[in-house]
């Protein structure tokens, strides 16, 4: 277990974890926080205050005690029964866009026709927003999660699209209260509590945007590494719980996040100073040797237990039940319906997108008999 030194954009020397054991040991230290406005950048220019303090509400940027307050009105949200509801709902959604997949006729684009508009409809399920306004924020959810705010006028694009979703999210929070419906932001709007309506919009912001975006770009990425070999497609079939923990394993979609010490800590004999940034390194930790055998093999049947591709620590992904769901259904599906599904370009035309968090798939075309 290790820390490196790294020296940032701004010319801060602070740090990076990558192996898996140092990983684990910051995302589980709540001495270290999560605050965008604490941080320096390593992605791009950014130091300290540059960015302003994350809104009331978005507690995937907060650190406890507001993180605690926040997420405790949310983990009773996610229910066995809900999950199980809407695995239902998955099941029928999947069957129809693979109905309609097949209506687009080979070759067809599986992003634009299955890995985007899946997802969108289950998060418009869970939240109970009328997916038909799903075009309203779908790019503005797309570029705060995949944007760095390092390129020139970035920032400012993120800025503007935040505003618009919160918006959006205030005009559905004010919905939910005159006419509730089975769903979770009506759940969450009507609960007794201490939240304001800014409050819940925010958090319907963050589950809206890490729900959407996330689980497209790894159904496009995780259907490409599939496709590179059939016999993934038949370990996929034969056992899709463990195929998909080793793809979220293998693929670790954010590849890092980043932590901010808010006082001395001591890590493994490296001590790291009160205002000290750590990249924290998911994809390195989840291809650590010392804790996967092989990890730069793609082995389906491995099972992968453990894996840091939803974080660790208080600030784990919290719909990631839901994300698990989606991908066992989806994957099998695509197969199921489609024996002879392949490419239909070589991989090296396929379009990727640009960007430094989260990678992805802009187009996927595909071709079956």
């Amino acid at each position: 277990m290790t820390l490196s030194p790294m020296t940032y954009p701004d010319g801060h020397v602070g740090w990076r974890a990558h192996d898996y054991a140092t990983v684990r040991a910051v995302l589980a230290d709540n001495r270290f926080s999560i605050r965008p406005d604490l941080m320096h950048n390593p992605f791009g220019p950014g130091s300290p205050g540059d960015a302003p303090p994350s809104p009331p509400g978005a507690f995937t940027d907060h650190d406890p005690p507001d993180h605690t307050r926040y997420r405790s009105k949310l983990t009773g949200q996610f229910t066995v029964r809900r999950m199980r509801l809407l695995a239902e709902r998955l099941e029928a959604i999947t069957a129809e866009h693979l109905e309609e997949l097949a209506a687009q006729g080979s070759p067809a684009d599986l992003v634009e026709h299955f890995a985007v508009p899946v997802p969108a409809l289950m998060i418009c399920e869970l939240l109970g927003v009328p997916y038909e306004r799903r075009t309203e924020f779908q790019q503005d959810a797309v570029l705060l999660a995949g944007g760095s705010g390092a390129e020139p006028g970035e920032a400012e694009a993120m800025f503007a699209a935040f505003g618009r979703l919160q918006q959006f999210m205030l005009e559905m929070v004010a919905a939910k209260h005159a006419n509730p419906t089975d769903d979770l932001l009506s759940d969450l709007v009507n609960a007794d509590s201490d939240l304001t309506n800014d409050e819940m919009a925010s958090m319907g912001m963050a589950l809206f945007g890490g729900g959407l975006d996330t689980t497209t770009n790894m159904l496009s990425l995780g259907m490409l590494e599939l496709l590179r070999d059939q016999a993934r497609v038949a370990a996929m079939l034969a056992d899709p719980e463990a195929a998909v923990e080793e793809l979220l394993r293998y693929i670790s979609l954010t590849p890092a996040t980043v932590r901010t010490a808010l006082e001395d800590v001591e890590i493994d004999g490296v001590l790291v100073r009160e205002g000290d940034t750590v990249l924290v390194e998911l994809r390195s930790a989840n291809h650590d040797p010392a804790r996967y055998t092989e990890p730069e093999l793609l082995d389906l049947t491995r099972g992968a237990a453990g894996h840091l591709a939803f974080g660790h620590g208080i600030h784990q992904c919290i719909g990631q039940h839901l994300a698990r769901i989606e991908l066992k259904i989806a994957f099998p599906g695509l197969f199921t319906r489609f024996p002879k599904l392949r490419l239909a370009v070589p991989e090296d035309e396929l379009p990727h997108r640009a960007s430094l968090v989260i990678g992805g798939l802009e187009r996927m075309p595909v071709a079956w008999d």
